[in-house]
């Protein structure tokens, strides 16, 4: 899925059409507002053509066509599962002179989240920076580094709550809030707050004329009690709180989305519990719900809310990124996740709906050595790549073949190999 970029060009193209009359550069405008996806190379090569070429067009026939571009409304959402820093995961940023980064964990798949209109991430691992000393299984701890690197990717929106939101107590949270807050405040950072007025904010976001809410909650902080002078700190699961959010979503946008970290590690299947509060979320508004936590995929189904609208649920994206230490059968599946894709729409009575979902399998190109551990698309996974994994130290069912099994039973039709 790529970014409309068209109408951007085609109202500047118009504005400057307006301002010096007919003629050839109208010639070149109204070629262009024909465009789309594809209007920076149409311009180039119109540029180039003699002016007896260039397509003729009247001004009002352009600007006719420049407002049914302007009008059009859709966004491609794109979401991927967990980014798990375990131990193999953080050293894999220290760079040979010293520096640290980590946009070699992104690096294969890049392209499609840059082009998303809006692009989600669960962070799992609370990032506190190295100061607090980097760690992995069971009390993580981040590198700010990384979230230079999800920004680096193209994603819009990071997810924070998750039961790891607490591993390093008030002072790891706080860093991680103060990371995004001071360096990149134009990211969309949920799940935790500093403040309580922040906490009872429910995050709106316009994107091509529509706009989305979006919630994240989780299912608890692994036994760590929330800060005692912070009780908002993280947003726990919590149905009357999740009312009033919703009631506040419904109010400020076009579209909800919400994403719980919920459910059974390790389940291909989703527990009874994600089903009851699927139905939940459902009934209070959600209109997508895209789920994660339990490190493997699982189905992707619609559902019905008490009104009778159709909800769309991702039950779990499976880990983005990770490196687990676990061994045995049954292992290697936490190295199979997916990339939610999914386009809305406005339809002729100005009503939300989604017209068209997917799933990108993902792969977790698990080896050793500085900026080496990677995610590559399943569809551009080898068996020479699955070979050299060293998830087959672990679980010796890992292959090509076996990733490719999982997403069948896991996804059914969806899946097209």
């Amino acid at each position: 899925m790529w970014k409309d970029k068209g109408i951007k060009i085609i109202i500047l193209m118009l504005a400057a059409l307006l301002n010096v009359g007919c003629g050839s550069n109208e010639a070149v405008a109204a070629s262009t507002m024909n465009q789309s996806t594809e209007a920076v190379t149409t311009l180039e090569s119109t540029e180039q053509l003699p002016m007896s070429q260039q397509p003729e067009q009247t001004l009002e026939e352009s600007s006719t066509e420049a407002y049914v571009e302007e009008e059009k409304q859709k966004v491609d959402l794109v979401m991927v599962g967990d980014v798990l820093l375990h131990e193999k995961v953080a050293q894999s940023g220290q760079m040979p002179d010293g520096t640290w980064q980590y946009d070699h964990l992104f690096a294969q798949v890049r392209d499609e989240i840059e082009a998303a209109d809006l692009a989600l991430v669960n962070q799992e691992v609370i990032l506190g920076g190295r100061e607090l000393g980097l760690s992995g299984y069971p009390s993580f701890n981040g590198a700010y580094e990384v979230g230079d690197s999800l920004v680096n990717a193209g994603f819009d929106v990071v997810l924070h709550a998750t039961n790891h939101a607490l591993d390093k107590g008030r002072k790891g949270l706080l860093n991680c809030i103060h990371f995004w807050k001071e360096k990149y405040p134009q990211i969309a950072v949920l799940g935790i707050h500093e403040t309580k007025e922040e906490a009872d904010t429910v995050y709106v976001t316009e994107v091509n004329g529509i706009r989305i809410a979006i919630l994240n909650y989780t299912y608890g902080t692994n036994g760590i009690s929330l800060p005692k002078d912070m009780p908002y700190a993280v947003d726990i699961w919590n149905e009357d709180k999740i009312r009033t959010d919703m009631q506040k979503a419904k109010e400020a946008a076009d579209f909800i989305v919400v994403c719980p970290h919920w459910g059974t590690e390790y389940k291909l299947q989703e527990s009874k519990d994600q089903q009851q509060k699927a139905q939940f979320l459902a009934d209070q508004g959600a209109d997508l719900i895209i789920g994660t936590h339990p490190h493997v995929i699982e189905p992707v189904i619609w559902i019905q809310s008490a009104s009778g609208k159709e909800v769309l649920v991702y039950y779990s994206l499976g880990n983005f990124i990770n490196a687990t230490s676990g061994t045995g059968q049954g292992t290697a599946a936490r190295m199979v996740g997916a990339m939610a894709q999914v386009t809305i729409e406005m339809d002729e009575q100005n009503r939300p709906y989604i017209s068209s979902y997917g799933v990108e399998p993902l792969v977790t190109h698990n080896v050793s050595g500085t900026g080496q551990i990677t995610t590559y698309r399943l569809k551009d996974y080898t068996e020479e790549f699955a070979g050299q994994n060293e998830m087959r130290k672990q679980d010796p069912s890992f292959s090509l073949s076996y990733c490719q099994s999982i997403c069948r039973e896991v996804f059914g039709d969806l899946y097209q190999q």
